[in-house]
């Protein structure tokens, strides 16, 4: 037992610190000149802060390239919110593209094919719409491009959470989720994250397209998988891109937790598995019947978790992500909720996002749902 609360503690350090290195390090990449680029954003309804991160698409520091935003139906209340911001930038090529084609099981794809299919550059950005995008986002992403480079992804970075149910999604997006992504990648394995999809247009048309990733439960599954078939690696941004949570319910995020890890099981099984040991619950669980048992003492124990948790108080503050009192409360609710989470997700290959219903089954199967 001792062995295993050591074991754990070097796990979690030593992935804090992969991720902090990954931060600090300079990019190796880069092409030559300013290539054009297309920015799809998808959108779909009204949410916090979408405003804010849509007007972020006007203002790069970039001299070629040109926005889509794609919306599925013309009655979508966001239409008359892109409009609004199309003719507030004039000098911007900007335009909507209205549509739904069903090359998929996943709306999101279904959306963006048209932008795909419209997009007048060799390189694309597929950013969700609730993503801020800073004035360098493309020196960024083109900074990290080398010769074995087949995509650039970003997991986002929750700031701005209003309440509980908001500082939990942080505690899920940043000092866990991205940071086992940072520390992935710093170790040369990237995984592509959904929200931020930087593609050389050609490493995907030559697998079909974006229908190509449609036989994954997620995107940023089939991308991964489309990539490292092609013998090229996914790498990461040094810094996440922001997301505004705003405010957040409980049963929201739970839900969006719980789509996220039946992903990563019906994608990734083998790090899926792996995901029972990489949070606090199990070890602050053994340290606390350890000290009950008397094996440990409670100042021991008082000090391992100050050291577990310590050391992502650290990660936090130097990211510029929420690190408050408050923000280390739910870090602890979040390990708990954990095993919770990795238990559920073994139930059932469905969930529903945005209204749609999505299973496994009938996202392997395109041609059936472009029928019906």
């Amino acid at each position: 037992m001792i062995a295993f609360l050591t074991l754990a503690l070097l796990l979690q350090i030593s992935s804090l610190i992969l991720a902090g290195i990954k931060q600090t390090r300079s990019p190796k990449g880069g092409i030559d000149g300013t290539p054009k680029v297309s920015i799809l954003r998808p959108v779909c309804g009204l949410e916090n802060n979408l405003e804010e991160t849509l007007t972020s698409t006007f203002a790069l520091d970039y001299p070629a390239f040109e926005i889509l935003f794609c919306v599925a139906h013309a009655q979508d209340p966001v239409v008359p919110l892109v409009e609004r911001l199309i003719v507030a930038h004039p000098l911007v090529n900007a335009r909507i593209l209205i549509g739904d084609d069903r090359i998929s099981g996943n709306p999101k794809l279904n959306n963006l094919v048209k932008g795909w299919a419209a997009s007048t550059s060799a390189w694309i950005l597929m950013a969700d719409s609730n993503v801020l995008l800073p004035r360098d986002t493309l020196q960024r992403l083109f900074g990290e491009w080398r010769a074995d480079t087949g995509l650039v992804s970003s997991p986002p970075a929750g700031i701005r959470p209003l309440g509980f149910a908001a500082r939990l999604e942080c505690a899920f997006l940043n000092s866990f989720q991205g940071r086992w992504q940072l520390a992935a990648a710093q170790l040369g394995n990237g995984y592509a994250q959904g929200k931020m999809l930087f593609w050389r247009k050609d490493v995907l048309d030559h697998v079909g397209g974006l229908a190509a990733l449609g036989h994954e439960m997620a995107e940023d599954v089939a991308s991964t998988k489309v990539v490292r078939a092609q013998g090229l690696n996914v790498r990461l941004t040094a810094h996440l891109f922001e997301q505004p949570i705003g405010e957040r319910r409980f049963l929201a995020v739970w839900a969006r937790q719980l789509r996220w890890s039946k992903v990563r099981r019906l994608g990734f099984l083998p790090l899926f598995l792996s995901e029972i040991v990489s949070g606090g619950a199990l070890p602050m669980a053994a340290a606390v019947s350890l000290t009950a048992l008397g094996v440990i003492s409670p100042l021991v124990l008082m000090g391992y978790v100050a050291f577990w948790y310590g050391a992502e108080y650290v990660l936090a503050k130097r990211s510029n992500w929420p690190a408050t009192v408050a923000d280390v409360l739910t870090w602890i609710c979040r390990d708990a909720l954990l095993p919770a989470l990795w238990v559920a997700a073994w139930f059932g290959n469905s969930f529903e996002w945005r209204g749609n219903a999505m299973s496994a089954p009938l996202l392997k199967d395109g041609q059936d749902l472009a029928k019906s």
